[in-house]
């Protein structure tokens, strides 16, 4: 990082391109994975002969499948909540504000994530 010195004397960070670099790989990192997870999804589907309860059940009893459902809802989760801490920190100007819906926000998430494991797991 290089500091500047402006007109009037005082110093200013310039702040590199790799600003926001990690949210940015980190959206379309999550966003593959979503992607990727919706086609393996829609496969099954397709490629099933039996679209009653019985057939998503068993499809979804499956460990592996089990486990890649959490794992696109786990990035979803992640893929939300930096979408929602920018909207936070672009348009809400009070801290205090900010930061309680930012922390609700996560728990919110973390509820999800827990309700998504007890109801894959119950299947």
């Amino acid at each position: 990082m290089a500091i500047e010195h402006n007109n009037i004397g005082a110093k200013r960070l310039v702040v590199g391109a790799h600003y926001g670099f990690r949210d940015w790989l980190a959206q379309r990192i999550t966003a593959i994975v979503m992607a990727l997870y919706t086609v393996i999804l829609l496969v099954s589907f397709l490629t099933s002969s039996d679209f009653s309860y019985n057939g998503w059940a068993g499809l979804f009893a499956r460990q592996w499948f089990k486990i890649a459902t959490f794992v696109t809802l786990l990035t979803m989760f992640y893929h939300v909540w930096v979408g929602m801490r920018d909207i936070w920190m672009d348009y809400v100007k009070s801290v205090i504000v900010r930061l309680l819906l930012q922390s609700a926000t996560i728990l919110w998430l973390i509820g999800c994530a827990g309700y998504a494991a007890q109801i894959l797991w119950r299947v």
